[in-house]
């Protein structure tokens, strides 16, 4: 890989990375309400999302941090 390439995918990382945590946030935020609203099942179903989006994010810090 060039170093411009690796420069790249280190920018890209980076904000595939602070995305997810975006999302997972939002995710979350809309289970709690979902579930307020009676909607327990789909409150359940989102923070499974939240979770299996927080992993995704752990596997692209530690590519971030192979490419270092």
């Amino acid at each position: 890989m060039s170093n411009e390439e690796a420069a790249k995918l280190k920018t890209l990382l980076n904000y595939w990375i602070e995305h997810n945590r975006e999302h997972s946030q939002e995710f979350k935020e809309w289970a709690d309400r979902v579930k307020a609203l009676g909607a327990v099942e789909t409150s359940k179903e989102m923070l499974q999302a939240v979770r299996e989006m927080d992993k995704a994010s752990e596997c692209l810090v530690r590519a971030l941090r192979n490419l270092e």
